[in-house]
């Protein structure tokens, strides 16, 4: 029997496993398991019913306990202290952390292929070492995405009114299709490049195709056609303490 979350979710449970259900404008039935907790959720045709959709949970349970296992085993980070040699990521490496403390302004500085540079007065607080790790992060992918829109714009022959980074909890991005608007995660700065023109390209090909369904899926192989390994490199990449999912 399908319960309901007191938000609405439809959800099942298949051999202690809660699995949550997603009513979608879509021809066949799609699984996914979301780092990093290994969250189920299946997407399912209006008119497929809740028995068909219970045996379809039950035949891939094997896969599903791999996949939550294999996010079992990723890298978490735990929350920054802005601290010497203290791990940070910027475009998919890793690099070490050197507090320089001088008066004067406060800047962050990549000096080489292992050390980031922060420079603060004597006293800063881990919150304003925070917001300026931030701000150079957010300056640093601004750069980058510019040209991968335009890029895109021209293969895909559709155009994007305008963008966004944010700070995002659950998602890497959206789109909407009739503002012709995308948002991006303010993580993806820390991920490889190759990461983040996944992401562009999934939500521009919003604008062809609103939902996750088959046609979605067919402009996304012609298109991209190694999506799928980018995504999952994305997905193995190590994450903040809070849950995300794509």
């Amino acid at each position: 029997m399908n319960t309901k979350t007191p938000a609405g979710t439809e959800q099942i449970t298949v051999s202690n496993i809660t699995i949550d259900i997603v009513r979608k404008d879509i021809k066949n039935i799609h699984l996914a398991v979301y780092p990093p907790m290994g969250r189920v959720r299946i997407a399912a045709p209006f008119l497929v019913k809740d028995d068909a959709i219970r045996l379809f949970a039950i035949s891939k349970l094997s896969w599903i306990r791999r996949q939550q296992r294999q996010f079992a085993g990723q890298e978490r980070l735990p929350p920054r202290e802005y601290k010497e040699r203290e791990s940070h990521y910027y475009q998919g490496k890793r690099y070490l952390l050197h507090i320089v403390e001088a008066e004067g302004w406060p800047k962050v500085i990549l000096k080489n292929k292992t050390w980031i540079e922060l420079y603060v007065r004597p006293g800063t607080t881990l919150e304003k070492r925070h917001a300026l790790m931030t701000r150079w992060y957010r300056t640093q992918l601004k750069k980058q995405i510019p040209a991968l829109i335009e890029k895109w714009e021209q293969i895909m022959d559709v155009q994007v009114n305008g963008w966004q980074v944010r700070q995002m909890k659950t998602r890497w991005g959206s789109c909407n299709p009739d503002q012709k608007k995308i948002r991006l995660n303010l993580e993806l700065v820390k991920k490889p490049a190759s990461c983040l023109e996944y992401i562009i390209v999934h939500e521009m090909v919003h604008l062809l195709e609103r939902h996750h369904n088959e046609v979605f899926l067919a402009y996304m192989d012609r298109f991209l056609p190694h999506w799928r390994q980018l995504k999952a490199e994305l997905n193995k990449l190590p994450v903040r303490h809070e849950e995300w999912g794509y």
